[in-house]
């Protein structure tokens, strides 16, 4: 593999929603060459930087990577119009939330690799997670595979697919649980006199800053919450309801058996939709 990172070309992101922006914007912060990348989307809302079609028949030659970016939902609507593009020398690299590999495989038998990823939206900015599992045989291939998705932040292969599951509906779900939990720590400043602009910006470094100590220093965060607490202090009055037979322990978890429940649903959608339908992708 080439000492530099390069996009393969030709690469093509089939819809570019919140997740395939993302991935584009962190990809472009890490200076890498997006020359080789085409969007094709019905909409052609342009892409900064980035080359857009409407149609695959505009998108010139066939791709080297496709990158699935579109709704799950929509699967079965436009894997028929792509996979003719589709050939031995194509890898995939699917988005799609709860989309099996094996139920991606059915309308592209013939892509060298298919692969799921389930990164987060901080790859926007390269500090994202990433979770990969796909049918890619060959090492180097997928090290390269591995190299694009580690630009943006953390990034693994993962065993099987419930651990890719376990992964999504954590670090998938997890900037928008984190995001309520900021947002419920300003709203409770402001209720202290706080003006909502003081409040947020406390909210918002406090949580960025033991975050960055944490993963500074490698130290847990019970021991971070311990070094914060004195004795019969103020933050140990509070820690004491937080942890009050362990509420805020169920409710997280609760949480995220609710994203891993509708991950399985997806899943479980798209098996048994109809891929036979041909409509058009517009």
């Amino acid at each position: 593999m080439s000492a530099i990172l390069t996009i393969p070309g030709p690469t093509w992101f089939v819809g570019c929603g919140n997740m395939g922006g993302a991935i584009l914007d962190g990809w472009r912060m890490a200076e890498l060459d997006l020359s080789p990348v085409t969007v094709i989307r019905p909409s052609g809302k342009p892409v900064d930087g980035v080359r857009v079609v409407t149609s695959f028949e505009e998108a010139g030659a066939a791709p080297t990577l496709v990158v699935l970016a579109f709704k799950p939902q929509k699967l079965g609507e436009i894997a028929p119009q792509l996979a003719s593009f589709v050939g031995t020398n194509t890898v995939i690299i699917s988005l799609l939330a709860g989309v099996e590999v094996a139920t991606l495989r059915g309308p592209f038998p013939e892509a060298m690799g298919i692969v799921r990823a389930t990164p987060n939206l901080p790859v926007a900015v390269r500090r994202g997670v990433t979770g990969l599992y796909g049918d890619v045989a060959d090492a180097e291939l997928k090290q390269q595979i591995g190299a694009l998705f580690v630009a943006l932040g953390f990034a693994m292969w993962m065993a099987d697919e419930d651990k890719l599951g376990a992964l999504g509906a954590v670090a998938g779900a997890g900037p928008a649980y984190v995001a309520r939990f900021i947002a419920a720590l300003a709203k409770a400043g402001m209720k202290r006199g706080l003006s909502e602009e003081i409040a947020s910006t406390l909210a918002l470094e406090t949580v960025l800053g033991t975050a960055w100590m944490a993963a500074s220093s490698g130290e847990s965060m019970d021991s971070i919450a311990r070094r914060v607490a004195s004795p019969k202090g103020t933050t140990e009055a509070g820690l004491d309801v937080l942890d009050r037979e362990g509420v805020l322990d169920q409710l997280v978890a609760i949480t995220i058996e609710a994203a891993a429940r509708r991950g399985s649903e997806l899943a479980q959608e798209a098996k048994s939709a109809s891929l036979a339908e041909t409509p058009r992708l517009s």
